[in-house]
């Protein structure tokens, strides 16, 4: 898969101006008392339209609740996160999923599929919930289909598919209603080494073709070129 030639990449440190996701002194403790564990730890992070940020770091350094955190699926304990101009820690639970389901992308390592629908079907219903599963959501829905390599398989539900089948389906739905944050969880864990260059190609283009502004959490070292800035998350601290 061709894309343009990126544009300069920005070093590690560097913010952009223009955000569409802002996480200021994010803090996040989990558990209670003597078990309590600081998941992220005063995490700032910016991340402008069109551009794709790759975290990496170890098991257990906190690049899951990152994700959780910046997607509003969990409140930090302390700080904001800015989504399309909204501070998500503002808003009450179901103004939170409202505002997710607006402008918000979510790629679930597992997929996490609907399993009494075909692969088209998941697609649509994203576009549906959301209020906007129209002409142009069916096209796209078909066209990111095909861009995943799962045409032949659309009319398949989940236990007729494989765990990288299932993996770019879920790619695929978190595409269709091009979101302005796009949040992706270890998008190449079930893929062969082929396969996992397209769909990061897919989801840079998309990216800079949408102006999402795109965090991927990876452990895949392979694929940190794709990114525009790479940024390592070590004991719940980003740098």
């Amino acid at each position: 898969m061709n894309r343009p030639a990126p544009a300069p990449v920005p070093s590690a440190s560097t913010q952009p101006q223009n955000t569409v996701l802002r996480l200021t002194g994010v803090t996040l403790h989990l558990g209670h008392h003597q078990q309590q564990v600081t998941a992220l730890d005063q995490v700032d992070l910016a991340v402008g339209p069109g551009e794709l940020v790759a975290v990496t770091g170890p098991s257990g350094s906190g690049k899951s609740s990152l994700l959780a955190v910046s997607g509003g699926l969990q409140s930090p304990t302390q700080g904001t996160v800015h989504v399309a101009g909204t501070d998500l820690t503002t808003l009450n639970e179901r103004q939170r999923t409202t505002h997710r389901r607006r402008h918000i992308g979510y790629v679930f390592q597992h997929a996490n599929l609907f399993t009494s629908l075909t692969a088209r079907e998941q697609l649509l219903l994203t576009a549906h919930v959301a209020g906007r599963l129209d002409t142009t959501a069916r096209h796209r829905a078909d066209e990111l289909l095909d861009a995943v390599g799962m045409t032949a398989r659309a009319d398949h539900r989940p236990d007729q598919l494989s765990g990288g089948e299932r993996q770019r389906i879920g790619i695929a739905r978190a595409l269709v209603l091009a979101p302005e944050v796009l949040l992706v969880d270890e998008p190449t864990s079930a893929l062969d080494r082929a396969r996992a260059r397209d769909i990061v190609e897919l989801l840079a283009e998309r990216t800079r073709v949408h102006h999402t502004a795109t965090v991927m959490v990876t452990h895949d070292h392979e694929i940190l070129d794709a990114a525009d800035r790479v940024l390592t998350l070590r004991d719940g601290r980003l740098s």
